[in-house]
C-alpha cells in the first residue's frame, strides 16, 4: 500500500478515544502544575530580550516603541510577547498543540466584518502565530486581564475573578465544542448581534453595541477621510510624523510594483479579480501597535475607476517570538506563516490577506491586509468590574473556538476534565505573572530613563 493510500485510509480515533488520550496527559503534566511561574533567578532579563528585538527594527522608531510600552505595566505586557514566550518555555507544557495566536492578550480581540459583511468577534492579531501548547495562549490572556485589572485599580478580587473567568470559560467552551460535529466547529463564529443578545451584563452589552456601531462606520471611505487629503485634483496621504509619513517621488515605484506583484500571486483568482478593479495612488509609512513599533509597516492607497478608496497595509513579518522555544515554522516565509495561521484560527478572515517579500532595498517578509474594514474593539478598562470579568469570559470563549478549529477539542477537553483545577491554576498563574510584569516594568522604566 502506498503512502498516499495509507494517509487516505488512515483511521481517525473517536471522540471518546481522544478524550481518554487527553486525560492521560494529566499524569505527566498535572493541571495544578500550570500555576507555576518561573522563579526570578531562572529568567532572562526582560530588557535584554527587548533590546535584542531591535536588531530587525527601524532604529528611528525605537524611542516611540519604548514610549508606548512605558505607559503602564499593561502596555509593557502588550509589548513583551517575547519575554512571556521565554518564561512559558521554562516550565513543562501539556504537549497538546493547537495553532497558537502567540500574543493572545485582551487588546488582540475585537470586532470586524465577516466575508458576509456581518460583524463578528474574534482574535485580531496573528504576528506571532505558530503551533504550540494550547495553555500558552490561555496563560497570556489570563495574565493580560490580571495585569489590566491591577493597573487600572479594579482591586484584588476583580483581578482574581477575571483571570478565573478566563480559565473557566475556556474549559466550558472547549468541553461543549468537543461534543459538536466536526464541520460545525470549523464554521462556528461569534456573530456580534447574537453575542449582544446572550450577554447578561448591561455594561458589557452596551459596550459591544457601541463598538459595533463604531465598527460599521470604519470602512475604506472613512479611512480615506482620516488618513488622506485632497491636494488639487489628487488624493494623498496626510503627513503626521512619525506615525504617518507619505513616501514622496517616484523612485520607489519599481519596488512597490515588484512587491505588489508577488503579493498578488498569493491571492486566489476571485480576489485578484476584485483587486484589479483598483489602481495604486500612493504609499506611506504607517506606524501601528505597541510591540510592533519599529517593524516596517506601510499603508497603500488605491482608488477604483469611480474614485472609491481602498487602503491596504503591508506589515513586516519576522520570526514568531515562539520559534526560539518551539519547533520552527514549516514556512520559510514569515508573511505566509502569519496568513496561514490567521486563516486557520479566525472564523472569517480578511479577503485581501496575502504575503510578499521585499527586494534588496527592503529585505524583509511582509503580509498584506486591509487597514480598516469595519474594525472595532472594546475598551476593557472602561468597563465596570463585573462587566470586565464577563468580558474575560467572552475572550476566552473566542480563544477556545479558535483552538478547537485548528486543534483537537476532545483531546484538550479530556485533559481539562470537568473540575475547577484548570481555572484555579490559570488564575494563580495570572496573579504570579502580573507580579513579574510589574517588577519588569519598573526595571524597564529605570533602564530606559537612566
Amino acid at each position: 500500500m502506498s503512502d498516499d493510500v495509507s494517509i487516505l485510509m488512515r483511521q481517525r480515533p473517536s471522540r471518546d478515544q481522544r478524550r481518554q488520550a487527553g486525560a492521560s496527559v494529566r499524569g505527566r503534566v498535572p493541571l495544578e502544575s500550570l500555576a507555576e511561574c518561573p522563579k526570578p533567578a531562572e529568567r532572562t532579563a526582560a530588557t535584554a530580550i527587548i533590546e535584542a528585538q531591535n536588531a530587525t527594527r527601524n532604529p528611528e522608531l525605537i524611542p516611540l516603541r519604548y514610549e508606548r510600552m512605558g505607559a503602564d505595566a499593561f502596555s509593557f505586557l502588550r509589548g513583551t510577547a517575547a519575554v512571556m514566550a521565554r518564561d512559558l518555555s521554562l516550565r513543562p507544557n501539556s504537549g497538546l498543540d493547537v495553532q497558537l495566536c502567540g500574543d493572545a492578550h485582551l487588546d488582540n480581540f475585537g470586532i470586524f466584518a465577516s466575508a458576509e459583511r456581518s460583524l463578528t468577534f474574534d482574535l485580531t492579531d496573528f504576528d506571532e502565530t505558530l503551533p504550540g501548547p494550547f495553555e500558552w495562549d490561555v496563560k497570556r490572556l489570563a495574565a493580560s486581564f490580571a495585569t489590566a485589572a491591577r493597573v487600572h485599580g479594579f482591586g484584588d478580587n476583580t483581578e482574581h475573578r477575571a483571570s478565573l473567568a478566563v480559565g473557566r470559560a475556556y474549559r466550558e467552551w472547549m468541553s461543549a465544542l468537543s461534543e459538536r460535529p466536526t464541520l460545525d466547529v470549523w464554521f462556528a463564529r461569534a456573530d456580534l448581534e447574537w453575542m449582544i443578545g446572550e450577554i447578561q451584563k448591561p455594561g458589557l452589552r452596551d459596550a459591544l453595541r457601541r463598538a459595533g456601531k463604531r465598527a460599521r462606520t470604519k470602512d475604506g471611505e472613512k479611512a480615506s477621510v482620516k488618513l488622506t487629503e485632497r491636494i488639487g485634483d489628487e488624493w494623498h496621504f496626510r503627513s503626521d510624523p512619525p506615525t504617518l509619513i507619505p513616501i514622496q517621488g517616484t523612485d520607489h515605484l519599481e519596488t512597490v510594483a515588484d512587491v505588489f506583484r508577488r503579493y498578488r500571486e498569493t491571492l486566489p483568482p476571485d480576489r485578484v479579480a476584485l483587486l484589479d478593479r483598483y489602481s495604486f495612488v500612493e504609499a506611506a509609512v504607517k506606524v501601528v501597535g505597541v510591540g510592533s513599533v519599529g517593524t516596517r509597516a506601510y499603508a497603500l492607497l488605491f482608488k477604483s475607476g469611480d474614485g472609491e478608496p481602498l487602503i491596504l497595509q503591508a506589515k513586516q513579518a519576522d520570526a514568531s517570538v515562539l520559534e526560539a522555544h518551539l519547533e520552527p515554522s514549516e514556512y520559510d516565509h514569515h508573511g505566509k506563516r502569519v496568513v496561514v495561521g490567521q486563516r486557520l484560527i479566525q472564523s472569517s478572515s480578511d479577503p485581501f490577506l496575502g504575503w510578499t517579500r521585499g527586494d534588496e532595498t527592503l529585505p524583509f517578509d511582509f503580509y498584506f491586509r486591509q487597514l480598516w474594514d469595519m474594525k472595532g474593539r472594546i475598551e476593557a478598562t472602561a468597563l465596570d468590574a463585573s462587566s470586565f470579568e464577563a468580558y474575560a469570559a467572552v475572550c476566552a470563549a473566542a480563544l477556545a473556538r479558535a483552538h478547537a478549529r485548528a486543534g483537537d477539542a476532545s483531546l484538550i477537553a479530556g485533559y481539562l476534565d470537568q473540575g475547577k483545577a484548570f481555572e484555579n491554576a490559570i488564575a494563580d498563574y495570572a496573579r504570579s505573572y502580573t507580579d513579574l510584569m510589574v517588577s519588569d516594568y519598573a526595571a524597564f522604566e529605570t533602564w530606559r530613563r537612566p
